[in-house]
C-alpha cells in the first residue's frame, strides 16, 4: 500500500509543470514580504483573502493557460493579433514597467537575506551575482531541464507551513478568520489589499502561463492554425486544470500560513510594521530558533531564484511577440538572441535600481501593488480572448468561468482606483 501511495505521488508529481511552477514563482520575495507585512499588522484580519482569492487566481491562470494550448501561441501574439499593436504596446510597457521593479526589489531582498547570516559581504556584489546566476542558468540551460530545477525549488515555502506548528495557535480563530471576512478599510489596508491582489494575480504569470503551455508543446507539429493537430486537446486541458488549480492551490496556502506565522509571531509581540529583512526572519524563529536568519535567507534566495527568471522570461515573451521574434526558452540562445537580449536588459535594469537607494522590503510591497494597479488591463484582455468563440471554439470560457472573471476584473479595478485615490489624497 505504501508502495502504491508512492507511486501516485510520483506519477501526480512528474504530471505537474507550468502551473505548478508559476504557482510557487508567486510566492516570491514580494509575496513574502506583503504577506508578512499583512501579518504583522493586521493579525488573522486578512487571512480570509488566502482563501479568497484562491479560486480567481486559479481561473484566470487557467484561462491563460487554455490560450496558449488552443491556439498555440503565446499571450502577447494573441493580444497584438485580435486587439491591435498598439493595445500590445501598452500592455508590455506596463509588463515591463512592473516587472523590472520587481526584479530589482527581489534583487535587493535576496542580498538583504544573505546579509543576515553573512553581514561582512557586499549587498552590491551580492545584487550582481545573484542577477548573474538567474541570467547563466535561464540562458545556457535547456528548458526541459530548467522546469525540473524550478519545480524542486518549491519545496523552500514549507518552512512557513512547518513553523506553525511549533507555535501556539487558536485554531477556532484562525477558522473563524479564514471564512469570514474581516474588512478594515483605510489606507494603508487599501494599499496593502491592492499588493496582496497584485502579488497573488500578477499580470506577469499570464504572460509566463500562457507561453510555458506553449513550450511544453513547442517541438510537436502545428496546424495552419497554431492548434497542435497531434494533441488531445480535451485531454490536455484536463491535464492543464489539475496542474493549474494544484499549483495555485500550493501558492495560496503558502500565502496562508505566511500570514498565520506572522499574525502568531510578530503581531502578537508588537512587531506591526516590517521595516527590514531582520523584522520579517523573526516569524521563523519559533521553529528555526538559532538557525531562523539562516532559513529565511533560503527561503527568500530560493524564492528570489524561481521568481525572477519567471519576471524576465514574461517579459521578453510579451516583447518579442511584439516584435515577432524567435522567441521560446525551448531554443538556444543563438536561435533567439533577441529574446534572450530582453531578458538580459530586463535584469540590468533590476540590478541598476538597487543602486538609486532602493528600500528593499518598502519595494517588494509596492512592487505588488504596482501589478495590483496593471493586473486588471490585462485581465480586461484575457477574458476577451477566452471568451471568443472565433478564436477558442468550443473550448471558449463558460458562463460560470465568465462570471467569476468579470467580477475579479471589476474586484481588482476598484481596488486600484480607490487605492490611486487614497495615495493621491
Amino acid at each position: 500500500m505504501p508502495k502504491k501511495i508512492f507511486n501516485i505521488f510520483e506519477n501526480y508529481w512528474k504530471a505537474l509543470g507550468p502551473g505548478l511552477t508559476t504557482g510557487a514563482a508567486d510566492d516570491d520575495p514580494s509575496g513574502i514580504a506583503t504577506y508578512s507585512q499583512t501579518g504583522a499588522k493586521y493579525g488573522l484580519n486578512m487571512i480570509w483573502l488566502a482563501l479568497f482569492t484562491f479560486p480567481l487566481m486559479a481561473i484566470v491562470q487557467e484561462m491563460c493557460a487554455r490560450i496558449g494550448l488552443v491556439t498555440g501561441a503565446g499571450l502577447a501574439y494573441n493580444i497584438k493579433r485580435n486587439y491591435s499593436k498598439k493595445v500590445l504596446f501598452i500592455c508590455a510597457l506596463l509588463l515591463l514597467s512592473a516587472n523590472i521593479f520587481n526584479i530589482g526589489a527581489d534583487l535587493g531582498a535576496m542580498a538583504q537575506g544573505v546579509r543576515l547570516v553573512f553581514p561582512h559581504l557586499n549587498f552590491a556584489l551580492l545584487v550582481i551575482i545573484f542577477a548573474v546566476f538567474c541570467l547563466v542558468l535561464q540562458i545556457f540551460i535547456s528548458y526541459k531541464k530548467y522546469s525540473k530545477y524550478l519545480k524542486y525549488l518549491t519545496f523552500v515555502l514549507f518552512a512557513y507551513v512547518f513553523a506553525v506548528f511549533v507555535i501556539q495557535i487558536d485554531w477556532f480563530q484562525v477558522l473563524k478568520h479564514t471564512f469570514i471576512p474581516n474588512i478594515h478599510i483605510s489606507k494603508d489596508s487599501l494599499i496593502l489589499i491592492c499588493a496582496i491582489l497584485g502579488t497573488t494575480i500578477s499580470p506577469y504569470l499570464f504572460f509566463w502561463q500562457t507561453s510555458q503551455e506553449v513550450e511544453e508543446y513547442s517541438l510537436i507539429p502545428q496546424s495552419a492554425e497554431g492548434i497542435s493537430s497531434d494533441l488531445d486537446i480535451k485531454n490536455d486541458i484536463k491535464k492543464m486544470r489539475a496542474d493549474v488549480w494544484s499549483g495555485m492551490f500550493f501558492s495560496n496556502v503558502v500565502m496562508f500560513f505566511i500570514i498565520l506565522t506572522c499574525a502568531s509571531t510578530l503581531f502578537k509581540n508588537g512587531i506591526t510594521n516590517i521595516t527590514t529583512a531582520t523584522d520579517a526572519a523573526y516569524a521563523l524563529r519559533p521553529l528555526a530558533g538559532n538557525f531562523t536568519f539562516i532559513l529565511f535567507a533560503i527561503g527568500i534566495v530560493g524564492t528570489g531564484l524561481l521568481a525572477i527568471p519567471v519576471l524576465a522570461g514574461s517579459v521578453s515573451y510579451a516583447v518579442s511577440e511584439f516584435f515577432g521574434w524567435k522567441e521560446g526558452l525551448y531554443r538556444n540562445w543563438r536561435e533567439a538572441l533577441a529574446f534572450y537580449g530582453v531578458i538580459i536588459l530586463a535584469v540590468g535594469f533590476g540590478i541598476l535600481l538597487n543602486f538609486i537607494g532602493l528600500d528593499s522590503i518598502k519595494a517588494l510591497i509596492y512592487s505588488a501593488m504596482l501589478n495590483g494597479l496593471v493586473a486588471p488591463i490585462i485581465i480586461f484582455l484575457i477574458l476577451g480572448l477566452s471568451s471568443n468563440e472565433k478564436i477558442m471554439g468550443e473550448y471558449k470560457n463558460s458562463k460560470l468561468i465568465k462570471f467569476f472573471g468579470w467580477i475579479l476584473f471589476l474586484l481588482m479595478t476598484l481596488v486600484g482606483i480607490t487605492t490611486i485615490i487614497s495615495l493621491w489624497f
